[in-house]
């Protein structure tokens, strides 16, 4: 969601250009919805932000034909409704947090839970399978059951403390492949785009994952931009995607997108209510209550 400003702006332009006059020429959006009023085009851009929990400058820009100054300026309007919160590069909703806490203060957390959700996804574990498990805690509490197990099969993992959990255990059986790149120091795990061509170069028959918020919408989403790219590459390379959620995960959306709740075969869900749940029931996915 990054977004620089252009080279060359004059910024002590006493004339500045019209709001029509700042469409690039040669956009695919030049008709259209270019030629939107300002009030119907963040009429759109608000129920936009409403679905996806967040945009971004350079997408509004592709997307309606318009400059980053309109776009920024059509930002800047609906914070000031109360209908979004700027960010740099783009907005989310007010509601929306990029708060993260630590791994270890994570790992704290509603520990039966994520024991009951490791040990109802290692059923779905066949002897000889590939699983990718993220960098949660909730993924690490899986790991830590299916390694002390020593249920044969190949991790595939971007958390540090997975692979020190292989080293330190002995479990023969498991082989890991880990995934390296940048560090994030805060959730011990490896990030980045050489971190996602290692997840890209493999496939698997699983992903153990679990995300800080799903919206009420059914989008999965975590506080940090290159975890979710992460997170998106394994859901992508696995033939089955299984998300682990505790009742704090619903309806507390975080700031980036991960992607949709359809994109995953099965919800194993521990001490989440049947209200909270509906959505994604309704939306025939395997849910199953833990």
């Amino acid at each position: 969601m990054l977004d620089s400003p252009a080279f060359g702006t004059n910024r002590h332009c006493d004339n500045p250009p019209r709001e029509g006059a700042e469409r690039k020429r040669g956009s695919p959006m030049s008709t259209g919805r270019a030629s939107l009023l300002p009030d119907e085009r963040r009429r759109l851009i608000a129920s936009r932000l409403r679905q996806h929990g967040s945009v971004s400058v350079s997408g509004l820009e592709a997307e309606f034909g318009i400059s980053p100054m309109t776009a920024r300026r059509d930002l800047d309007e609906l914070e000031r409704r109360g209908v979004a919160r700027r960010t740099h590069g783009g907005a989310v909703l007010p509601g929306l947090s990029s708060h993260e806490d630590s791994f270890q203060q994570r790992l704290q957390v509603a520990i039966e839970a994520k024991e009951r959700l490791a040990a109802e996804a290692m059923t779905l574990i066949q002897p000889g399978e590939a699983v990718f498990v993220d960098s949660s805690t909730t993924g690490y509490v899986a790991a830590r059951q299916i390694v002390r197990a020593n249920l044969q099969c190949t991790l595939l993992t971007n958390s540090v403390p997975i692979m020190e959990l292989v080293c330190e255990l002995e479990a023969p059986q498991i082989e890991l492949i880990g995934a390296s790149g940048m560090l994030r120091k805060l959730t011990r795990s490896f990030v980045g785009p050489q971190a996602v061509r290692g997840i890209e170069a493999h496939f698997a028959d699983h992903v153990l994952f679990s995300v800080r918020g799903v919206t009420n919408e059914g989008y999965l989403t975590d506080p940090d931009p290159l975890e979710s790219e992460v997170k998106r590459s394994m859901i992508e390379r696995a033939r089955q995607a299984v998300l682990l959620i505790d009742g704090s995960k619903l309806d507390r959306p975080a700031l980036t997108q991960i992607s949709h709740a359809e994109a995953v075969g099965v919800i194993l869900a521990a001490d989440v209510d049947d209200r909270a749940l509906a959505p994604l029931l309704d939306s025939g996915i395997d849910v199953r209550r833990i």
